[in-house]
């Protein structure tokens, strides 16, 4: 027996941050709204679950799309976060 096999992980993270998250260059053929999309977990209270369902449905939006608005004016693509 030659010893337990080494290990090796599923995939090697990117020295660099770009590299880490970049994601596909969307295509031509897509229309704005068909644009890809990636899915983001994050835990909150249920208190605070509450708030964000019950505003998303003041302003006529789903939740999704309320923390999507939220998430781009903090983390705009030009590095310029809203004071």
């Amino acid at each position: 027996m030659t010893g337990h096999p080494s290990r090796r992980s599923f995939a090697a993270r990117p020295t660099e941050a770009e590299a880490w998250i970049r994601t596909p260059e969307p295509s031509a053929s897509r229309g704005a709204t068909d644009s890809f999309t990636a899915r983001l977990t994050v835990d909150v209270t249920p208190a605070l679950r509450g708030r964000i369902k019950v505003e998303a449905f003041r302003r006529g939006l789903t939740m999704a799309e309320l923390l999507r608005a939220l998430l781009e004016r903090e983390f705009p693509e030009d590095g310029k976060a809203a004071p």
